[in-house]
């Protein structure tokens, strides 16, 4: 069934957070979202390989993934790749819904152990969000590559915020130098499922209210969805009961 969204979804979009060494004075924004600790918060794209097209470093852990996503989009200093016309990336809840950034529907369960515990999807909305998290959670199966091949993006040096940055853009090259080269390799293979859920991204957090975004671009996007959602939802229904 995820085929329907396989066709066009050219990639994920999330943010992690990764630990970081701040001055006493400059701790308060990094303080990310009540951990006590200090975080960077990085957005990162990847496609369905767990090959990471593009990551931003440097934003403070209490910054909010769907500003983070809006100000890279929208400043051409960062170069952003968007995504080819008719084509769109997953994202999370949290951010707007429009042209090239396909969001799961809210308020209709998403995450993957919900489905497990509490039984098969019942409504196109729920089967959705099921075929959805299933697809877009190869980014969080890619994070957990990288943080468990690489540690010390648990416990950052104490060191100059930009050498820390450089630090992290430098690990996220040899993850995806590693999974260009080793492809049988162990930890790839150990994350490399589809129902593995590794931690919650901004599904928690409060939606974006982005107004950057036309109305026509959301609308578009949320016909669309409606679309995948009823085509999916026919399917399921067919092998259930058929």
């Amino acid at each position: 069934m995820t085929m329907f969204l396989m066709t066009d979804a050219v990639g994920a979009i999330d943010g992690t957070l990764v630990h970081a060494c701040i001055p006493r004075d400059k701790q308060v924004p990094y303080r990310g979202r009540g951990k006590g600790e200090c975080f960077q918060n990085v957005m990162a794209i990847c496609d369905f390989d767990m090959i990471f097209k593009y990551v931003v470093v440097g934003w403070e852990g209490t910054a909010h993934d769907s500003r983070v996503l809006r100000e890279t989009i929208h400043d051409s200093r960062h170069n952003s790749p968007l995504p080819p016309l008719d084509k769109y990336y997953l994202v999370d809840a949290a951010c707007t819904h429009s042209s090239g950034f396909m969001a799961p529907y809210r308020n209709a369960r998403y995450w993957l152990n919900n489905f497990r515990s509490r039984g098969r999807a019942n409504t196109k909305e729920e089967v959705f969000n099921q075929c959805y998290s299933k697809l877009r959670n190869i980014i969080e199966c890619a994070f957990g590559v990288l943080k468990a091949c690489f540690p010390i993006l648990k416990r950052m040096p104490s060191s100059s915020i930009d050498t820390q940055k450089r630090i992290v853009l430098a690990y996220f090259a040899l993850h995806n130098f590693l999974r260009k080269t080793s492809f049988n390799d162990e930890l790839f293979s150990q994350y490399d499922d589809e129902e593995v859920q590794l931690e919650n991204s901004a599904q928690n957090q409060t939606p974006s209210t982005d107004n950057s975004f036309s109305a026509s671009e959301q609308l578009f996007m949320q016909g669309l969805r409606e679309r995948i959602a009823n085509q999916l939802f026919q399917t399921h229904n067919y092998f259930v009961v058929y």
